[in-house]
Order: C-alpha cells, then structure tokens, then sequence
C-alpha cells in the first residue's frame, strides 16, 4: 500500500473517532442539560423573586433543585410574576413556578410545601389586636391600605368601605387603574403605609409583606387573619392558602419527581420561611 493511501486511512479513522468522540460528547451535554431544573422567576417581585437571587423563592428553588439533584438555572423576566405562567411556561421556556396557589387551575400543583394567611398591619402601639373582617372596630379605622384583586379589597367592597379608600388606594400607584394594566401596590409600601401612620390599618399576604415587618424601625403588630370572611351574599372569601410548585398540565412525571423533591427539602425550605418572618400554619392539603 503506498504511504499516501496509508495516511489517509489513518485520518479516516481519527475522523472516525472524532466524530464518534464528538457524538459521546453532544449526548453528554444533552443529558447535562436535562438534568437542569429550568425555574420561571421574575426580576422585580420582591420580596418573592429578586434578580440577585435573594427572594425567598428563589432560595427555595435552588433547595428544591438541589434535592431533586437538578442545577437550578432561572429563566427571568421583567414582567411581573403575573405573567410566568403564560407567557413562560406554557411556551416551555422554564419548568417550574414557585409559589402557586394550590390548586391553581392553569398548573399541575405539587403537593403544598407550606400554608400562611392574609394578616392585618398595625403600630404596636396602637394596640389594635384585629383578627377577623367581623371585628366592628375595622369600621372606625380610617384608611385601609390593601392589594389589588386581594381578598382585602373585596372585603372592603362587602362592608361598603372601598369608596372611602378608593382614592387613597389609587394615590399609591400614581392613580393608575388595575383595568387598564397591571398595577399593584408594591408590598413594601403597603408596610410604609403603616409604619408613617398613612394607613391606619393594612391587610396583606403575610409572606409579601414579612421581610419588610421585620426590618421595620417601628414596630409593628402583624396578626393573622381569621378565615372566618363570609361576603354579603353569602360566600365565604378565604384568607389561608396553601403554596405549591407549578409544573405544565401534561408534565405529570415531572410533578411526581418535584413531590419528592419537595419532601426532601421540606426541612431546609421550613427553615427559609421561618427566617422570612412569614407565620406558618397547618397544611390543609
């Protein structure tokens, strides 16, 4: 055989193995890469998601992935968190969402990882121990800062104080209108309300408004809200809710791999919550 026609079988082959090489290694890459836990985050849903990664569900994301043995990488956007689901993942662009309402009709929801309520904000010093929507002191209260959308406001629609808090409600967001786009109260400004004594009273999601009650200079008094809300025609307005992980409707195996994820970090994703400040009550599912 002539040299020539011997130095091209050798190149041949370690073409061959090359490519056989680089194969091996795009399969490993593609493993890799499916083995990422693709989490829906939004940049600006403090104190839930934060681009620098310090929201408390961004912690507990990178604890589920951790015990699901996934690399937590975030997809994040700009938009409020409002929009994960839609526009994220249902378009498969991320995995999971975090902090879902269990039950949420457009997800799979995972088993619940914690429980909390609605609470109401007060000064200390006011001693205002309101812990129901029934209490009749709520009527002499003066302003009452609440979110959008929240049980709060459709209780101040049913006991005929939302026209007396309209006005300063829409004051918060530079009166914009909820109807003609999102806009909501950020949940620090609804603690600020309180603490310069603008808002005489405030009810809010615990875990939206725990951090900033905790590094309040003025202390302040946060009570759980009895889940006793019964509207005027009759139907009850819960004030606890269970929190899940979302997952796409047709991802059911990845929902069973999240449940046991979930029950592997249940301790560490316990321990972020309590250092949040956010009071934690049973599961009730």
């Amino acid at each position: 055989m002539r040299r020539d026609n011997l130095l091209f079988g050798w190149l041949g082959a370690g073409v061959a193995l090359v490519a056989l090489g680089g194969g091996a290694i795009a399969e490993q890459a593609a493993a890799d890469k499916s083995r990422d836990l693709r989490i829906c985050a939004s940049e600006k849903e403090a104190p839930f998601s934060i681009k620098d990664g310090k929201g408390f569900e961004n912690r507990i994301a990178i604890a589920l992935a951790e015990a699901m043995n996934r690399k937590p990488v975030f997809v994040w956007t700009a938009r409020p968190a409002i929009y994960l689901v839609r526009d994220y993942l249902d378009k498969n662009l991320c995995d999971v969402v975090i902090g879902v309402d269990t039950g949420d009709a457009r997800v799979l929801s995972s088993a619940p990882y914690y429980r909390s309520a609605y609470v109401f904000l007060s000064r200390e010093n006011e001693n205002l121990d309101i812990e129901s929507w029934k209490d009749p002191r709520i009527d002499k209260v003066g302003h009452i800062a609440v979110s959008f959308g929240s049980p709060g406001e459709v209780m101040l629609k049913d006991l005929g104080k939302y026209e007396d808090n309209m006005a300063y409600l829409y004051s918060l967001v530079n009166f914009k209108a909820p109807r003609n786009e999102y806009t909501q109260i950020p949940p620090s400004k609804i603690v600020e309300e309180v603490v310069l004594g603008n808002a005489g009273l405030a009810a809010a999601f615990a875990p939206e408004v725990a951090r900033y009650v905790k590094a309040s200079p003025e202390p302040l008094r946060m009570t759980v809200i009895s889940d006793d809300a019964i509207s005027g025609d009759g139907a009850k307005t819960p004030q606890h809710f269970d929190q899940s992980v979302g997952v796409r409707k047709d991802d059911v195996a990845l929902l069973e791999e999240v449940n046991a994820g979930l029950a592997k970090a249940q301790p560490r994703i316990t321990s972020i919550l309590k250092e949040e400040g956010i009071p934690l009550l049973d599961k009730g599912m």
